[in-house]
């Protein structure tokens, strides 16, 4: 029989591990909270062994639940979250700087001359939403000690002594030459990270060290960052397709092949993954808060939860000329704006709560539109579907909403938890290089489609009416 691998996602807002069996799907799950800080100026930071603790904790509990033995282990990351960390003893130095973070904008500004070089060089725009401005602020603001890297750096050392990085999470560094696959000199220069220890760079399905930090003995053998692990469990390895996640934030990434593609409508360029030493690429889009600003509302007691989004919007027949841009963090791509925050016009007396969550859900719809046309204009043609997961994707308000902006069909995956099933791909794959792509994926299809019910034209209106708001947010018009 087929063995099963234990798959690890360590997210922003918790660590969700599964056991999963190729014939049967999956066994065993567990969860762990992670409660990263949200301080003023735009600062997000969490304390790297809570990190850690959430690793071990879900991957305890998932071999638990399950009560099978597995065979490998693979583990997806956040991406862009930096700290620096002692090489000798793997304790950390600082607390973890989150991909939301904002602090490293001084450093931004400071490259702007060299803002054009970079994004050739490495696919990506210079913004402290990428790795490589936070190393810089962390090197010049809390230690010159230890290594400087990203989570998953640090905690594959913790759990097998390895200094190693995935070619996907190194490409969302701002510090990989994307032609060459291999870190660029000349970025690190610019960064001021010229002598940095920078991490081995490995495939995304590779035998990178053992872990017994779950128990028995286990070979870690998968490793890639969240977006393009969900990516590949969605099935999305050719030019045409393109994926959401709505989580934290909501990221939109589109298969562009074997060679980087690096387009002028705003989105970043980055390594999909490296399997056997070939590259596949792919077109990355971000909204920076999508959860995050349904949790906002929450807090502000127009909602108790997501689950509240569909009775509170059916409360109501429209937004009710409420306009909600939700740059609660910033506007991402194609803006490239974190200096900004969101805006919610057109309020009247008469605004009830379900006009800000129908506001809501359009404003996040409407920057996904906005991303899955980027692609489009990148990649010389429209794309014919986007597949979605996540969390807020049991939201048939934001789903339908989304197919209506976007025009297009929006398949739900009925797979709630795509990027440990990808990192868990990846996992067999790196355990049994004899085995075929396409036999490690899962193989189930969409849950739900949902097809537009609006018109084109009523869709362009209400897409413009947004537009119309980012820009005057660009202009620094309130109004």
């Amino acid at each position: 029989m087929p063995e099963c691998v234990l798959a690890v996602d360590q997210g922003t807002s918790g660590t969700k591990a599964l056991v999963v069996c190729p014939e049967r799907g999956v066994v065993g799950t567990g969860f762990a909270h992670v409660r990263p800080r949200y301080l003023p100026g735009g600062l997000v930071e969490v304390d790297p062994r809570e990190l850690y603790g959430s690793v071990v904790d879900a991957g305890r509990r998932a071999l638990a639940d399950a009560g099978e033995p597995v065979t490998a282990v693979g583990l997806a990351n956040q991406g862009e979250t930096v700290l620096a960390w002692d090489p000798a003893t793997g304790r950390p130095l600082t607390d973890a700087l989150v991909w939301q973070d904002r602090r490293a904008e001084p450093v931004c500004a400071e490259l702007a001359d060299h803002a054009a070089e970079l994004r050739h060089l490495t696919g990506l725009p210079v913004d402290p939403y990428f790795a490589a401005p936070k190393m810089a602020w962390t090197r010049r603001h809390l230690t010159r000690a230890g290594h400087v890297t990203t989570s998953d750096t640090w905690l594959v050392h913790r759990l097998t002594g390895a200094h190693v990085t995935d070619a996907a999470t190194a490409s969302r560094t701002g510090l990989l030459d994307l032609d060459r696959a291999e870190w660029s000199r000349r970025a690190a220069e610019l960064y001021g990270l010229a002598g940095e220890r920078l991490p081995d760079i490995v495939d995304n399905a590779a035998h990178v060290g053992t872990t017994t930090a779950f128990g028995p003995e286990l070979p870690l053998t998968g490793l890639a960052v969240d977006q393009q692990a969900a990516l590949l469990a969605q099935r999305v390895t050719e030019p045409g397709t393109a994926k959401c996640t709505y989580g934290t934030g909501a990221f939109l990434l589109a298969h562009t092949g074997d060679t980087p593609h690096r387009g002028g409508s705003g989105l970043a360029a980055c390594v999909a993954w490296r399997l056997g030493g070939r590259t596949d690429h792919c077109l990355d889009g971000q909204v920076y808060t999508a959860a995050s600003a349904v949790r906002w509302l929450t807090d502000l007691g127009v909602l108790t939860g997501a689950a509240d989004l569909d009775p509170v919007g059916a409360t109501v027949p429209d937004a009710g000329g409420v306009t909600f841009v939700p740059a609660l963090a910033g506007l991402a791509a194609p803006w490239w704006r974190g200096d900004l925050r969101g805006s919610l016009t057109g309020l009247g007396l008469d605004t009830a709560p379900g006009h800000l969550v129908r506001a809501l859900c359009e404003g996040l719809a409407a920057q996904v539109a906005e991303l899955a046309d980027a692609a489009a204009a990148d990649l010389g043609a429209p794309l014919t579907v986007l597949r979605v997961d996540g969390g807020l994707t049991r939201s048939a308000l934001l789903m339908q909403t989304q197919a209506d902006l976007l025009q297009h069909p929006v398949e739900v995956s009925a797979l709630p938890d795509a990027t440990a099933l990808g990192v868990g791909a990846l996992a067999r794959l790196g355990a049994d290089p004899a085995l075929a792509l396409a036999d490690a994926l899962p193989g189930t299809g969409p849950t739900t489609v949902y097809e537009p019910r609006v018109t084109a034209d009523e869709a362009a209106e209400r897409r413009d009416r947004f537009r119309t708001a980012v820009t005057a947010l660009l202009a620094g018009d309130p109004a």
